[in-house]
């Protein structure tokens, strides 16, 4: 049976090193092949992120209390920077923000022990279920053919290509229609 806590706000501070845990164990591997200074780097990030308007995050844990996975993310504002790293022309109706209308999706992961069970799923769900925003947009690396085949069955569509920031691989910008949405 997994465990699932979600925390809102500053409020996910608390979950910081279980997140790390996480992500690291995720991330570590190949495609990511991530550093300990890019963890590092990831995790500055959040602490400025979990102060953003409408930040949330989710995180599991297996029966034993091992932290198994985990996703967050928060509103983007009228004035984000997520447009300009597109490499992609993309049109303006699709890049207009109010505040409101996006949920950023920036990370999700699920420690390597207990990928391949429906544990993303699960936990992507948790986090967008209840979201009041017209749509979800996130950044993935192309060569993550898992993650790209969980997010087309999830129902995301490409909508272009970015480096989301200076010394990143490109990515593929997917974007989510919401249901709840106008």
């Amino acid at each position: 049976m997994t465990d699932f806590e979600t925390a809102v706000g500053q409020e996910a501070g608390r979950l910081r090193s279980e997140l790390t845990a996480v992500y690291q164990a995720a991330f570590r591997l190949p495609p990511y092949d991530k550093t300990e200074a890019d963890v590092e780097a990831n995790f500055a990030r959040f602490d400025r992120q979990i102060t953003r308007p409408g930040f949330r995050a989710v995180l599991t844990h297996a029966d034993d209390g091992t932290p198994t996975g985990m996703a967050y993310g928060h509103t983007l504002s009228a004035s984000t920077g997520w447009w300009k790293t597109m490499t992609d022309p993309v049109d303006e109706e699709t890049t207009r923000e109010d505040g409101a209308r996006t949920f950023g999706l920036f990370e999700l992961a699920v420690h390597p022990e207990h990928q391949r069970q429906g544990l993303a799923t699960a936990i992507h769900h948790a986090l967008i279920n209840d979201l009041t925003h017209e749509r979800v947009i996130l950044n993935a690396r192309p060569d993550a053919t898992a993650a790209m085949s969980a997010y087309a069955s999830w129902g995301y569509r490409k909508i272009g290509q970015n480096i989301p920031w200076d010394g990143a691989a490109p990515h593929v910008v997917l974007l989510l229609e919401l249901p709840s949405g106008p």
